[in-house]
Formats: C-alpha cells, sequence, structure tokens
C-alpha cells in the first residue's frame, strides 16, 4: 500500500508559510475522532491558525496533527486526524491547498456549502478576530 502524499504536503505548505512569514490556517472536518474545543466548530468543521506563534507543541505528523493552543484564554490540547484536514493555506493570501475528505462517511456529511471552496475567499480563520485572507489558491489533491 502506497504511503498518502497528503501529510508531507501538509508539512511542506505550512514551511512554506513560515518561510514567508505568512499565517499558516488548516481546515478540517470534526468528527468523533478529532479532539477541539467545544463551541468553536461551524457546520461540521472548523478553522485553527498553526503558526508557531499559535501554538504550542505543534507536530504535524503522518497520521495526527496535535498541538495546544488558547481558547478563551484556556490552553487545550488540539488533536486532528490528517485524513480529516481539508486544506491548509496562508491567511494573508489565501494560498495553498486543499484535499479531498479521506474519512469513511464524511463525504456524505458534507454539501456543496460547507466544503472548502477552491476559488474566492478561503474559510473565515476561527476564533482569531483578525479576520481572513483576500483570494483563494487551493488546489484539490486527489
Amino acid at each position: 500500500m502506497t504511503e498518502s502524499t497528503k501529510p508531507y504536503l501538509i508539512r511542506a505548505i505550512h514551511e512554506w508559510c513560515v518561510d514567508q512569514r505568512f499565517t499558516p490556517y488548516i481546515a478540517a472536518v470534526v468528527d468523533g475522532e478529532a479532539r477541539v474545543p467545544p463551541g468553536y466548530a461551524r457546520d461540521g468543521q472548523i478553522v485553527l491558525n498553526v503558526s508557531t506563534e499559535a501554538t504550542n507543541g505543534l507536530q504535524l505528523g503522518n497520521d495526527l496533527v496535535t498541538f495546544q493552543a488558547r481558547f478563551a484564554g484556556k490552553v487545550q490540547s488540539i488533536s486532528i486526524p490528517v485524513r480529516n484536514i481539508l486544506a491548509i493555506y496562508a491567511r494573508e493570501n489565501g494560498h495553498g491547498m486543499a484535499f479531498e475528505v479521506e474519512a469513511p462517511g464524511l463525504d456524505a456529511a458534507l454539501d456543496a456549502e460547507t466544503e472548502v471552496p477552491v476559488s474566492g475567499e478561503p474559510p473565515e480563520p476561527e476564533p482569531d478576530p483578525s479576520g481572513g485572507g483576500k483570494g483563494g489558491h487551493l488546489r484539490i489533491v486527489k
């Protein structure tokens, strides 16, 4: 069985964002295996700032993305399966990469209104109050 390229592409886009001094964001599906703070997901998805300034102990693994971050002033542990990640992009300009949903059963849970756009604006970042970037340049990877 061939290993997925998805975790490698996520790490590459994250590194590119950091090198360019952009703020990397990930959009992910929240299901029973994703550990995120309650109340921050919208329409079964969450958008998170994964910059080194916003996270502690960030691990972009082959199976899981894990880190700690503050939500409403309280430190929370975040764990998101790589298969649930829909996109990684730079907040400042929307450049990044979108991915197809890999988790079984999630395709049916997502409809056209909740999928990551491949043109236009990227999903609005949450919970960062500074707002999102303009222009979307995400490419779906199959």
